[in-house]
């Protein structure tokens, strides 16, 4: 134990004296360029919504390029309902909700 102790110290000695570098150090890379400017913002991707009164019901219409592609028809006293274009043909499907309907299990298997 006492000869390990002093080989170690002039291991560690040998270490440092060489600075603690590598032999096949090589340059940085060149930096990347920045990416690319954001496109500004493009009024024509945003729908247009018309809000329109009918008979006590508000319907808000929904256009994207010119084509209603939704409804939104909130009753006086009740639940607002979608009707979706999903396919584009013009036949309106009614929703609920706007989600995608997916649903997540939620039964309780065993209780402990």
């Amino acid at each position: 134990m006492r000869r390990l102790l002093p080989l170690l110290a002039f291991v560690a000695t040998a270490a440092l004296a060489q600075g603690g570098k590598p032999a096949d150090l090589q340059p940085l890379p060149a930096v990347p360029p920045p990416p690319p400017e954001i496109v500004p913002f493009d009024a024509a991707l945003e729908p247009q919504v018309t809000i329109r009164k009918r008979e006590g019901d508000t319907i808000e219409e929904f256009r994207m390029e010119g084509r209603v592609y939704m409804l939104k028809v909130t009753p006086p006293h009740g639940v607002p309902y979608y009707l979706v274009d999903t396919q584009g043909d013009g036949n309106f499907t009614r929703m609920e909700t706007l989600d995608d309907r997916t649903r997540v299990p939620m039964w309780i298997i065993k209780t402990f």
